[in-house]
């Protein structure tokens, strides 16, 4: 897989803060920086970035963050994630979210949030299958124009 795929995201990077320039490894060290809360922007928390894999293919990205501020509280909370669109409907979005909570639980969480697209049938399944209870709906503005968003809490 070429990893420039990872850049073509539209709302969110498949990897955040890589570059195609960035040797790999200097990528794994910017992650584990801003795991401890270094080299972030001011809009950023500490977060930790896992991936999914099937064989030794990268099919998916799981982001982590440690904590939320004013921006994550409303709209993409403590998890998010994206699978490649060739490897949806195989459960990798399940599989990633459910090894991922006890992670939350070890960074002193009792619950996450997690939000989506109202419209994002795919996403909101899985968020319900992991135990998420719907606590409302927003409006936001978003690149793309106002979009309604689903926020989800997952007790720890």
């Amino acid at each position: 897989m070429a990893v420039e795929r990872w850049t073509g995201a539209r709302s969110a990077p498949f990897a955040p803060g890589y570059e195609p320039t960035l040797a790999f490894g200097a990528y794994l060290d910017l992650l584990g920086a801003q795991e401890k809360g270094q080299a972030l922007s001011p809009s950023l928390v500490p977060f930790t970035v896992l991936f999914g894999f099937i064989g030794s293919i990268i099919v998916g990205r799981i982001t982590l963050r440690h904590r939320l501020n004013a921006r994550f509280d409303r709209v993409g909370g403590h998890i998010g994630y994206s699978v490649l669109p060739e490897y949806r409907k195989r459960g990798v979005a399940r599989s990633m979210l459910t090894q991922t909570l006890p992670r939350a639980r070890a960074l002193g969480l009792g619950r996450v949030l997690l939000t989506c697209d109202d419209d994002n049938i795919g996403s909101y399944k899985v968020i319900e299958r992991c135990g998420g209870v719907l606590e409302n709906k927003i409006e936001v503005d978003t690149d793309f124009g106002p979009r309604l968003k689903r926020r989800y809490w997952i007790a720890l």
